[in-house]
């Protein structure tokens, strides 16, 4: 059990430099929610509804976080700050980072899938702040959502998705790559007044070497038949 909570700190640190120590990130409320989620979820599961919800009451006053007890929440969740909102079928998978006041929030239970009416996030996907997921939509693997966006359809893996309602950029976003906070690609760093400049220099830098791409080979023909 120590050794869960100790794997569970370190990722923690991975994702987050501010912490000095693993002491330091059990104040964090995002961890406090999470464990009293555990709880919740287990008597859930047990049908026992009132006392999963006054758990759930509990946390929500303590952490300004609420999540639902029936919600499914995999290895290393992290919500960073708080403010979050997490339906009864969201599924979230591993290693999945949510940033403040982000909503996993539902649908007409009969537009979508019956009884699923909350998202389905899969592993590795990072969350930027203020961002809202609804409905029974499912974000693919180490997909990120950009800061703000509005996702109402399914994310393919990898996707980067910003904007309202949420589009994909043309911003590379599989393969390894180091974490990135908020979701905002090529840079770490992070001002919501100056996304949209940022994204549109990803895009100019995409293109630009999509264009050099294609020069290359078309040259390349020519060099050979020279």
């Amino acid at each position: 059990m120590l050794a869960g909570l100790k794997a569970y700190l370190d990722s923690i640190r991975a994702r987050d430099p501010a912490p000095r120590s693993n002491m330091e990130i059990l104040l964090y409320p995002g961890v406090w929610a999470l464990g009293y989620h555990r709880i919740a979820h287990a008597l859930y599961n047990a049908r026992l509804f009132f006392l999963a919800r006054w758990v759930n009451h509990i946390a929500r006053f303590f952490t300004a976080i609420d999540i639902h007890p029936g919600a499914t929440i995999g290895k290393f969740f992290f919500i960073d700050h708080g403010f979050t909102v997490i339906g009864e079928t969201a599924v979230i998978g591993d290693n999945v980072t949510i940033y403040q006041c982000v909503t996993l929030g539902g649908t007409n239970p009969a537009d979508g899938v019956a009884g699923k009416r909350h998202p389905t996030i899969q592993d590795n996907v990072i969350i930027g702040s203020g961002a809202q997921v609804l409905g029974p939509v499912t974000v693919g693997v180490g997909a990120r959502i950009g800061a703000n966006a509005v996702v109402t359809r399914d994310v393919p893996e990898g996707a980067v998705m910003v904007g309202i309602p949420a589009r994909p950029t043309m911003v590379e976003g599989k393969g390894e790559k180091p974490f990135l906070a908020y979701g905002t690609p090529c840079s770490e760093m992070f001002d919501p007044q100056t996304q949209k400049v940022e994204l549109l220099r990803c895009e100019i830098e995409t293109l630009r070497k999509r264009l050099d791409a294609l020069l290359a080979e078309h040259e390349t023909p020519e060099r050979d038949r020279a």
